[in-house]
C-alpha cells in the first residue's frame, strides 16, 4: 500500500442507522426485500453479499487512490460502507420504485415464484431464451399448454427487472415430469440455453486478467487540481444491459468522462417502463440508474462507416470498454490491437459473460444461468451483473495504474463467470447474526426515509450517490 489511506469498511457509513452486521444491512437497505419478492416475504440472500460487494468497492477505491497519487492528485483517503454497497446493488429496483409518475399510484404486489426448474429425475436447472419465439418453440416441443406458454413470456423476460417470476404450474409441471436428457434435447433443438445448477462451487478463477498491449506508449494525463482519481480521463463505452454500463457508471463516479456509444435512435432500454422525468428528459428509471451523467453519441456499428467512426472516437479515449458477444470484435476489426493502433496506451476492457472458460461458442450468458453454472446461491436479483460491473471497473483502474507506471496499454478481460468465482471465493455462505435493524418492505418508503438522505438523490427517480467519499 502507498501513502494513500483506505479506511476500514464500516457497516452504516453515512446512513443514519445503527447497523451491526450483514443481516442488518440486507434488511434495512432493501436487499432482503428485493431478493425475497419471489418468496412473498423479505428473505436473506444465501451469502454475505453486501459485505463482499463492499470489500470489492473498497479495493476499487484503494486502486483509484493509487492512480490519483501517481497522477499527482491531492486525494489521500477514501471511505465506503457496506450500506452504500447494498444500495448500489438495489439501485435499479430503487429507481423503478420511485419514478415521479408513480408517486401516487397504488402499490402493485409482486407475484411469488420463479426458477430454478426441476426435472423429473430431480435435477435443478435454469433456462434462458433470447426472445418470445424461442420460448414458444421450447415449450411447444415439450407439448405444454399453448395458453400458458403465451401468457408466461413477459413474466419470464421481466424477471431481471422485478426479481420474481411466477410461472404457471402447467409449465413447471411439464419439466417436473420429464427427464433432464429430454429437456436438454428440446433446448438444443430450439435455441434455448439450459444450464444445470452446479453441485460444486466454482471459486478458482481470477477476477480479471490483464495483458500488456504492444505498441507505442500512451500520453501521460496528469490529474487536474482538486480532482477525483479519474478526472481528466475519457472512457468510451459500448455496452448494454447491466454489467458493462455499471462498470462505466462507477468509472464516471470516480471522475472519468464517459462517452456512451449507442445505436441509431438510442439504446432501446431507454424506453423500458417505468419512465422517469429526469432533468435530461424522460428515460427508463432502471436505465437512468446505470447511465446518468454519461455523454451519448449514436454510432451504427452494423456498418463499416460506423465502426470507423467508433475508432475515431477511441483515438481520444483512455479506456475502451465493451461487452460484445464472442467473435464480434474480431469480425468488426475492433480488437484490442486495432484500438491500440488508433490510441497508443489505451486500456481495452471486455466485460463478457463466460470469458474463455466455455470455448469460442458458449451458450448465451445472463446473470441467472451463470449463477447456476457457478454454484452461487440462487437469487432473482441481478447479483452477478452488479458484482461483475464492480470487478470490471476494478480491472480497468488496475490497468490504468500499470499504464501510468510503464506507459504501455493494457487489455483487461473479466466476465460474469469470473465475478461469480470471485464472489464464491470471498463470501461466507450464511448470515447467522441476530437481526436488530428495521426490515425494508417498500423501496419508495426507504427513499423517503431521512436516515438515508446523505446517500440518495432524486432526479426523476431516486438513485444512490457515489459509494465513495474521497478526501
Amino acid at each position: 500500500m502507498t501513502t494513500s489511506t483506505l479506511t476500514a469498511v464500516p457497516w452504516s457509513g453515512p446512513v443514519d442507522l445503527a447497523l451491526a452486521g450483514e443481516l442488518d444491512v440486507q434488511a434495512a437497505c432493501g436487499l432482503m426485500h428485493v431478493h425475497g419478492r419471489r418468496f412473498g416475504r423479505p428473505t436473506p440472500l444465501g451469502l454475505d453479499y453486501a459485505s463482499t460487494l463492499a470489500g470489492e468497492l473498497a479495493a476499487l477505491g484503494a486502486a483509484a487512490l493509487e492512480l490519483a497519487r501517481l497522477r499527482g492528485a491531492a486525494v489521500r483517503s477514501v471511505t465506503t460502507s457496506v450500506a452504500q454497497a447494498a444500495l448500489l446493488a438495489v439501485s435499479q429496483y430503487l429507481a423503478a420504485a420511485t419514478t415521479a409518475a408513480d408517486d401516487d399510484a397504488p402499490v402493485v404486489p409482486f407475484g411469488v415464484g420463479g426458477p430454478p426448474f426441476v426435472s423429473g429425475d430431480g435435477v435443478a436447472f435454469e433456462l434462458e431464451a433470447p426472445d418470445a419465439e424461442v420460448w414458444r418453440r421450447f415449450w411447444t416441443a415439450l407439448r405444454a399448454d399453448p395458453r400458458a406458454v403465451a401468457g408466461s413470456w413477459r413474466t419470464f423476460a421481466d424477471r431481471f427487472a422485478t426479481a420474481t417470476c411466477p410461472l404457471p404450474p402447467e409449465l413447471t409441471g411439464v419439466t417436473a415430469r420429464l427427464p433432464l436428457q429430454v429437456l436438454e434435447r428440446a433446448a438444443a433443438a430450439t435455441g434455448t440455453s439450459l444450464v444445470r445448477v452446479a453441485n460444486r462451487v466454482l471459486d478458482h478463477l481470477p477476477a480479471y486478467r490483464i495483458a500488456e498491449l504492444p505498441g507505442a506508449a500512451g500520453p501521460r494525463v496528469p490529474a487536474p487540481r482538486g480532482a477525483l482519481p479519474l478526472s481528466g480521463l475519457v472512457v468510451l463505452e459500448s455496452c448494454r444491459r447491466v454489467q458493462g454500463p455499471l462498470a462505466g457508471h462507477l468509472l464516471r463516479l470516480l471522475g472519468a468522462v464517459v462517452v456512451r456509444a449507442e445505436p441509431p435512435g438510442g439504446d432501446p432500454a431507454r424506453g423500458v417502463p417505468p419512465v422517469a422525468d429526469c432533468r435530461s428528459g424522460p428515460v427508463s428509471a432502471r436505465f437512468h440508474a446505470l447511465n446518468r451523467g454519461k455523454r451519448v453519441v449514436e454510432v451504427d456499428l452494423a456498418t463499416v462507416a460506423g465502426r470507423h467512426e467508433l475508432l475515431e472516437l477511441a483515438a481520444d479515449a483512455d479506456v475502451f470498454l465493451h461487452d460484445w458477444a464472442p467473435g464480434r470484435a474480431e469480425r468488426w476489426a475492433l480488437r484490442a490491437r486495432d484500438v491500440a493502433r488508433a490510441r497508443p496506451g489505451v486500456v481495452y476492457a471486455h466485460a463478457s459473460g463466460w470469458g474463455d472458460e466455455l470455448g469460442d461458442r458458449p451458450p448465451p450468458a445472463t446473470d441467472f444461468v451463470v449463477q447456476a453454472h457457478a454454484g452461487v446461491p440462487p437469487s432473482l436479483m441481478t447479483v452477478l451483473d452488479v458484482f461483475g460491473g464492480v470487478v470490471c471497473a476494478r480491472g480497468v483502474v488496475d490497468a490504468l495504474v500499470r499504464r501510468v507506471r510503464s506507459g504501455a496499454g493494457r487489455e483487461v478481460r473479466s466476465s460474469l463467470l469470473s465475478a461469480a468465482s470471485r464472489l464464491n471465493a470471498r463470501a461466507t455462505r450464511r448470515c447467522t447474526a441476530r437481526l436488530t435493524a428495521p426490515v425494508c418492505t417498500d423501496l419508495a418508503r426507504l427513499a423517503a426515509d431521512p436516515r438515508f438522505a446523505r446517500v440518495l438523490v432524486r432526479d426523476g427517480c431516486v438513485v444512490p450517490t457515489s459509494p465513495w467519499e474521497f478526501s
